[in-house]
C-alpha cells in the first residue's frame, strides 16, 4: 500500500496517469497507465463491437405481372445482392387496371423470384392488399466459415 501523494509523484515521474481501478475496495486500487491511450483503445473496442451488430434494413423491389424475362432476371440479381448484404427484401407487385383479374400471373412472377433466391433467403411474409401483392424475403443467417477466420489472423 502506497500513500496517495507518493503514488501521484511516481506517476508524474514516469509520465503516466494514476487511475482508480476499483473504488469499492478498501483501500482503493489504483493503476499507473496512459489514460489517453486507454480511452483510445476503449473507443476502438466499442467501434469494433458495433461493426458486428448490423441491423438489416427492409429494401423494396417493385415488379409488374407482365414483366419481361430479361427485366425479371435483372430484378432477381438486385434482390440477391440486397439479400447478400444482409437486408430484408420486400417484393412489391402492383397490378394496373384489369390485371387484377389475374392474380395468378402476379403470384407466378413472385414465385420465380423466391425460387431463384431460395438458397440465400426464406419467405417470411406475404400480403395481398388492394392492387398489390407484397412478399418479404429474409436472408438466411450465414455461418462464419473457417476461411474468413484465417484471413483475419494474417
Amino acid at each position: 500500500m502506497v500513500p496517495l501523494q507518493k503514488a501521484l509523484q511516481i506517476a508524474y515521474e514516469r509520465g503516466f496517469d494514476l487511475v482508480q481501478v476499483a473504488s469499492t475496495m478498501t483501500p482503493p486500487v489504483c493503476r499507473l497507465l496512459d489514460y489517453g491511450k486507454y480511452k483510445y483503445e476503449q473507443t476502438k473496442k466499442e467501434r469494433k463491437a458495433k461493426r458486428g451488430q448490423r441491423v438489416g434494413l427492409l429494401k423494396e423491389v417493385r415488379l409488374r405481372p407482365k414483366i419481361e424475362e430479361h427485366d425479371l432476371q435483372a430484378k432477381i440479381k438486385t434482390t440477391k445482392k440486397l439479400l447478400e448484404e444482409g437486408n430484408k427484401v420486400k417484393l412489391m407487385l402492383r397490378f394496373r387496371g384489369r390485371e387484377i383479374i389475374y392474380p395468378e400471373l402476379g403470384w407466378k412472377v413472385l414465385r420465380k423470384v423466391a425460387e431463384a433466391s431460395q438458397e440465400i433467403a426464406v419467405v417470411s411474409n406475404s400480403v395481398n392488399v388492394g392492387n398489390n401483392i407484397a412478399l418479404v424475403l429474409s436472408p438466411v443467417p450465414q455461418k462464419k466459415s473457417k476461411e474468413t477466420g484465417t484471413d483475419a489472423k494474417t
